[in-house]
């Protein structure tokens, strides 16, 4: 296993844990020096910007798999139900929430976020007022219970659970 690699699971799993994320601590982690993993990540940014782009990965193959074809050739509709399963089927943790991980990095972490998950959450412009509305209520569900879940604040369960979905769903009745 390489050394970023081996630093990217050890701070994912510090992550995981609930402990801050350090250059130091990741090389501890790592059993390296701060040094070795600076060679890798310079700055502290940099490892959480890759930390961030690490758990990303992992959610568009989940994403991915639930689509029949790329992510760009697929109608907004059935990225938005990929999306609403995805939150509501997903195993969440404390890593999923890297965005919120330093609060000095946040903007840069955000503006990472969005720029990867774009396209699968942007509603293109040019879609009837009513259908963007649904798109993007169903959105905004999905990424309710996907942070409920995330932060164990609440989340639906059991029969709540599918009746949310079946709110949702409805929703997006008729839009492809």
């Amino acid at each position: 296993m390489s050394s970023k690699t081996l630093i990217l699971d050890g701070a994912l799993a510090m992550l995981q844990d609930g402990s801050t994320v350090s250059l130091e601590s990741a090389a501890r982690k790592a059993g390296l020096t701060k040094p070795g993993v600076m060679y890798h990540f310079p700055t502290k940014e940099a490892l959480m910007v890759a930390l961030l782009d690490r758990v990303v990965d992992g959610w568009e193959r989940d994403l991915a798999a639930r689509l029949p074809g790329p992510v760009e050739t697929v109608a907004p509709g059935v990225r938005t139900r990929a999306y609403l399963g995805w939150a509501l089927d997903c195993e969440v943790d404390q890593s999923d929430l890297i965005v919120f991980a330093d609060p000095r990095l946040r903007e840069q972490l955000t503006t990472r976020w969005v720029e990867r998950m774009r396209p699968w959450l942007e509603v293109p412009d040019d879609l009837p007022p009513d259908v963007r509305a649904r798109l993007v209520a169903v959105r905004l569900i999905a990424d309710g219970i996907w942070f409920a879940e995330a932060l164990c604040a609440f989340p639906p369960e059991g029969e709540s659970r599918d009746h949310v979905r079946d709110l949702a769903l409805d929703l997006l009745e008729g839009i492809e």
